[in-house]
């Protein structure tokens, strides 16, 4: 399984993915699942997929066929991040179209859905989602978040502490503690983290991580999060059941 989720803010972007793709009791494969395809300078270009690994992984290739070439249509060459999630989107329908006939008659899921965020010189950051027909969404102010893949787990944290205004190094401590709360909640997410923050109109990617499996932080994270969870739980008050009770009647 997968979850990888993307944050855009007043002052930048956050992405971030887990590594695992399976998860049995002998058997865990990790693959990369945050791509970069910046052109330093000039634009910032972050990719994150889920779903049918073939599939993503031909989509990744093709992105990267079209970028070494270096002549027609690539990642740097569209013009507005608008027009980059229309060109991935094709691409998706594309490897799609040529594998789906095959997949379907064994029974096998070929879906996928991606997140792309980015930055190109004369707009703000964008964030976009793009679903297994190679339609897409974005997303606003009002809703400064995205998720894919095994996104149930890690959302709460998100609806209770991020918006647009949030600060961008709180907007990545969000984005890992939503991936850990998934993680601690389902044994097909997991490390290794991959984390990358990008600070409004620098064009440089400044701070980006991986998290292996035992991490010193994630571990310090996790344990500080549980302590100041249990310790609000602890605090809240006990039920009135005396007070409800004569309200029913």
């Amino acid at each position: 399984m997968t979850y990888c989720l993307g944050i855009v803010t007043r002052y930048g972007l956050v992405m971030a993915a887990d590594s695992r793709t399976n998860a049995g009791v002998d058997y865990i494969s990790t693959y990369q699942k945050l791509f970069d395809f910046s052109k330093p300078g000039q634009r910032v270009i972050f990719l994150c997929t889920s779903g049918n690994l073939s599939i993503t992984q031909a989509v990744v290739n093709r992105l990267q066929q079209d970028l070494n070439q270096k002549e027609g249509e690539s990642l740097h060459t569209v013009p507005t991040l608008y027009e980059v999630a229309r060109y991935v989107g094709n691409k998706v329908r594309q490897v799609e179209q040529q594998e789906r006939p095959w997949l379907e008659r064994d029974g096998i899921d070929f879906k996928c859905t991606l997140l792309l965020g980015g930055q190109i010189r004369g707009e703000a950051p964008g964030l976009y989602m793009i679903y297994s027909q190679g339609n897409f969404i974005q997303s606003t102010p009002e809703t400064p978040f995205l998720q894919i893949g095994e996104t149930k787990y890690g959302k709460p944290i998100l609806d209770r502490t991020l918006d647009f205004e949030t600060r961008l190094e709180d907007a990545a401590k969000g984005a890992l503690l939503s991936i850990d709360s998934t993680m601690k909640s389902n044994i097909s997410v997991g490390p290794p983290i991959d984390l990358v923050m990008y600070e409004t109109n620098t064009f440089l990617i400044r701070h980006q991580l991986r998290l292996r499996p035992g991490d010193s932080y994630l571990k310090k994270m996790r344990n500080l999060w549980e302590i100041s969870l249990r310790e609000a739980f602890e605090r809240m008050p006990d039920i009135d059941w005396e007070h409800h009770k004569h309200r029913a009647e």
